[in-house]
């Protein structure tokens, strides 16, 4: 370090020439699992809904019902901007420690929940450190994982959101089968899986380390030389000998500490306007795309086909198992064949067949099975595409602002998604009368905004694989060092 504080590092080169090891599927395990966690959250709360309005439970009404998931996702909103900010601030480790510890907490006390007020009180805290989880992990992950397998480790980790519908899926089985559990115990214990989950993971992820990355941008340079050297030395255990630093690859920063909204603003806006279009974009389109089928899927079913709610889980397992392949499958194509030509091709792709799908529903070729094949594969590619978004817009901007940039653009699109079920089941129409053109033309609409963040992603999206964080975004504190070094 030199006298006017500027700092030269090798810490981002030395994570991101590592390979692959346990370290890293640990980190991943630890992690990942908040989008394992909401998606079962998501599924069971779903399926709990008609078990509420029962008088042998809490008698909530049908509007009473939909109002505890809306307080579930105004909380993911409130939690992600309030957590995203004090990720920046405070440091990835102590946030996903604490934002994993709150939702284990308020949603293993939501499982006692004797009336409405007190079931909306947790689910609004649940909810909080769930969305707090999204800052922190994807900001954790992206800083900690080496560069070239960064595509498709976001991808996977995002579409675990399915692993965790098709375990809510499953599990409703059992738990909401009065023949095996009275009906007043069944969903109090479908709460309590996430808790018991997240409180096994927890225990993994007190072992893990600080940010590096985070940890030079606040000026504690010699903590992140111990944090990466722990990361070499565990890479070294599993097997694997890290090859040589390249040293032309060193960085040199003055910390440059937590910046001010007005800074994150001139940032976001001025200084990166046509990433921020592309990520809004992008997060928009499959926010609206995803909740207006998810949340009317099974009256989809039923209102069109016949389905019994019951026999509705059989087909959502089947769409479940087509969205959490897709990440998996076309994940590793994202850090080779590149991210402009896959993120337009997977949003457009999808759109495309989503507007072929609604055509043939309107005509009326389709039935309940065939209808859900097709979904499945719409939702194979469309799901890579979603995962996509958090992807960019984690990658794209200042170490920072990383966790706060990641918050922002999940609060907008979670806006704009919410807007989905509605309009969707509003084209629904009355299920006496159900109009198949209206819910088409939805689905035509949903297809355009696909179509429309594919080509915005073909003209904007960055080449950003296999590159560093660093070379993508510089941080705050790389540009504070400039006059320095070139002086």
């Amino acid at each position: 370090m030199a006298a006017d504080g500027v700092v030269r590092t090798l810490v981002p080169a030395r994570l991101d020439r590592l390979p692959w090891s346990r370290f890293h599927t640990r980190l991943v395990v630890a992690l990942g699992v908040a989008w394992v966690l909401d998606g079962m959250e998501i599924t069971i709360a779903s399926a709990i809904g008609s078990v509420l309005q029962d008088k042998g439970t809490l008698g909530l009404s049908a509007v009473q019902v939909g109002f505890t998931a809306t307080v579930y996702l105004i909380g993911q909103v409130a939690g992600a901007l309030v957590f995203g900010r004090l990720s920046d601030r405070f440091g990835r480790r102590r946030l996903f420690i604490l934002t994993l510890a709150l939702y284990l907490v308020a949603n293993g006390i939501t499982a006692f929940s004797p009336n409405l007020a007190f079931l909306l009180v947790f689910r609004f805290f649940a909810g909080a450190g769930i969305g707090g989880e999204y800052a922190a992990i994807h900001s954790a992950i992206d800083e900690l994982i080496p560069s070239r397998f960064r595509g498709r480790v976001d991808l996977a980790v995002s579409g675990t959101y399915w692993l965790g519908a098709i375990i809510g899926t499953a599990s409703t089985y059992i738990l909401l089968n009065p023949d095996i559990l009275p009906i007043d115990l069944g969903w109090r214990l479908g709460l309590l899986i996430g808790p018991v989950l997240g409180a096994m993971i927890w225990v993994l992820r007190r072992h893990l380390p600080e940010s590096p990355r985070w940890l030079l941008m606040h000026g504690r340079h010699e903590e992140a030389e111990e944090a990466v050297a722990s990361v070499e030395a565990a890479v070294a255990k599993s097997g694997k000998e890290p090859p040589p630093v390249d040293e032309d690859k060193a960085l040199y920063l003055r910390p440059h500490g937590s910046p001010s909204y007005r800074e994150i603003i001139r940032v976001v806006l001025r200084e990166y306007p046509s990433r921020t279009f592309l990520g809004l974009t992008m997060m928009i389109s499959q926010s609206f795309l995803f909740n207006a089928i998810f949340f009317t899927y099974v009256l989809v079913l039923n209102t069109f086909y016949g389905v019994s709610p019951n026999d509705a889980s059989k087909f959502l397992l089947a769409f479940a198992v087509g969205n959490l392949a897709g990440p998996f499958i076309l994940g590793p194509l994202f850090d080779t064949v590149g991210r402009r030509p896959m993120i337009s091709s997977t949003y457009i792709v999808s759109g495309v067949l989503l507007a072929i799908t609604g055509w043939l529903f309107q005509q009326g070729v389709l039935n309940a099975v065939t209808q859900t094949l097709l979904w499945s594969v719409i939702f194979f590619v469309a799901s890579a595409a979603a995962s996509s978004g958090y992807l960019t817009v984690s990658e794209l901007f200042p170490l920072e602002i990383r966790a706060l940039t990641i918050a922002l653009f999940f609060s907008v699109a979670q806006a704009f998604g919410a807007l989905g079920p509605v309009v969707f089941g509003a084209l629904i129409g009355d299920q006496d009368h159900p109009d198949p053109n209206g819910l088409f033309y939805g689905y035509l609409f949903a297809s355009v905004l696909m179509v429309g963040a594919g080509l915005v992603a073909w003209f904007f999206a960055v080449k950003a694989e296999r590159r560093s964080l660093e070379d993508l975004a510089p941080s705050l504190s790389m540009r504070d060092a400039k006059p320095t070094v070139a002086g």
